[in-house]
């Protein structure tokens, strides 16, 4: 052996020598030595855990928490109006759900939370901001409910503050509906305005054309034309009896080779009593010439007195003929003198067929200048027609957004929940029935754990010793087992 390994060898009984004592002690009972220590840094320990705790649930404030409830209805909103003769008006109002870019309980978390609705709360309650509070506000995840969470220093005071802020939400969201209701009514004010002045200025046009043309409207105009048509048709069937009864009578002249004046005339003349009675005379005295001249000559006194007679009487026949019907000896002389029997009932006839062709002349007459002065007529007002007609559809269109721009204006007003949707209190300010702060076993708990952690701290400390000793009392092996 060399003087290391005796070295060596001897240096583990040196230390088993010098700690024999302490590790000894160590396995039983420890090292009581340190116990004061201990006990003073556990007496320390336990006082700064213990201190803070009491201290801050004696002084500490109570505080209380209010909740409420707010929920946004899921559906839509929608209504219709229909006005006869004016048109209809109609208005939907979206889900408030119904777009994913936009989520109306987010929205509606910012807004319960900004200053000028916490100031306006606040003031409410005479109380500055800082005074009363920020709210908490927390959504629930998949429904549209809105939880709101107010602290105050007691009960009443959570749930008035809770109400207050409520109330001021309510009436910032019924103020912000009424500004875009104003702002909409404000800009759609302009365009109505701008449609009633075009439908006056329509109007006034009308009315102008009217007054210079006589025309009312475009069915007077087509009346008008209907009413022409029927009379040129008309026209042309009395034209066509007109040629008729021409024809008819020109044939029955040509038949009794009289005139149809000449027919009239020897009717109206032989419709005289006094010329019947002197025709009659007229014949007797022709009888008796007749006679005298088959009994005498002619220079014999008889004859010369009948034919003297005849002669006056055939003077006052003509007398009387040029009397009744106004006509010269030439056109007498022309007359039918035999006018009885059938022939008087053919000249009858023609005198009734130039009645009836007199008649029907002149109404072709008369119909024909009303047919001309209506197509004149007509030919005047083409133009302004058509210009009324234009006048008429824009005054119509002009009309019709004028009344939908009214309607749609009206409707709107109704439509107040398109860009605020619907929102109503589930869960009113609650009571709260004890403190949320301080929470005494929160704090408990908690000094309890921290004292458990140190006095666990401190136990590891009292046994690290005899861990210590244990490791170095361990025999250290030998050369040979190293060899």
């Amino acid at each position: 052996m060399t003087l290391q390994d005796t070295f060596h060898s001897a240096k583990p009984a040196r230390k088993r020598r010098l700690t024999g004592k302490r590790i000894l002690l160590g396995g039983r009972i420890g090292d009581l030595g340190r116990f004061p220590r201990y006990l003073a840094f556990a007496l320390m320990g336990g006082a700064l855990i213990w201190a803070p705790i009491t201290g801050y649930l004696r002084t500490a404030p109570l505080t209380f928490k209010s909740t409420a409830s707010l929920i946004l209805p899921g559906s839509g909103a929608s209504a219709s109006m229909n006005l006869n003769g004016i048109g209809q008006a109609s208005s939907y109002a979206n889900s408030a759900f119904a777009s994913n870019a936009v989520s109306p309980t987010e929205t509606y978390k910012r807004l319960i939370g900004a200053d000028r609705i916490v100031d306006a709360a606040a003031g409410a309650m005479g109380m500055t901001r800082r005074e009363f509070g920020a709210p908490r506000i927390n959504l629930v995840d998949q429904t549209s409910l809105i939880h709101v969470e107010m602290a105050g220093g007691s009960p009443e005071t959570a749930q008035a503050r809770g109400d207050a802020l409520i109330a001021a939400f309510f009436a910032e969201i019924d103020a912000l509906r009424a500004d875009e209701m104003a702002t909409r009514e404000d800009s759609g004010l302009a365009a109505i305005s701008e449609y009633r002045s075009s439908v006056a200025a329509t109007r006034e046009d009308i009315a102008a054309l009217q007054d210079e043309t006589g025309l009312i409207s475009p069915g007077q105009y087509d009346a008008m034309i209907e009413e022409t048509r029927q009379l040129e048709s008309r026209v042309r069937d009395v034209e066509a009896t007109l040629s008729e009864k021409i024809q008819s009578m020109t044939a029955l002249e040509a038949t009794l080779g009289v005139p149809a004046s000449a027919a009239a005339a020897t009717l109206k003349l032989y419709a005289d009593a006094e010329f019947i009675a002197l025709t009659e005379e007229a014949a007797t005295h022709a009888a008796a010439l007749a006679e005298a001249r088959s009994a005498y000559g002619e220079g014999h006194p008889k004859v010369q007195v009948a034919r003297a007679a005849h002669a006056s009487a055939r003077g006052a026949i003509l007398a009387r003929a040029i009397a009744v019907t106004g006509l010269g000896e030439a056109e007498l002389a022309a007359l039918d003198l035999a006018p009885d029997g059938a022939r008087a009932e053919l000249l009858a006839q023609l005198v009734r067929m130039e009645a009836e062709r007199a008649g029907v002349a002149r109404q072709h007459e008369t119909l024909s200048a009303r047919l001309d002065a209506e197509l004149a007529e007509q030919k005047r007002l083409a133009a302004p027609a058509a210009r009324l007609q234009d006048l008429q559809r824009d005054f119509t269109v002009a009309e019709a957004v004028f009344a939908s721009a009214i309607a749609k204006a009206q409707s709107t007003k109704s439509d107040v929940y398109a860009s605020y949707p619907l929102v109503q209190v589930l869960e009113n300010p609650s009571l709260p029935e004890k403190p949320s702060s301080p929470n005494r076993k929160l704090a408990l708990a908690a000094g309890v754990a921290a004292t458990f952690m140190m006095l666990l701290g401190l136990l590891l400390g009292w046994m690290r010793g005899a861990l210590i000793g244990r490791l170095l009392a361990r025999p250290e092996p030998g050369p040979d087992a190293r060899a």
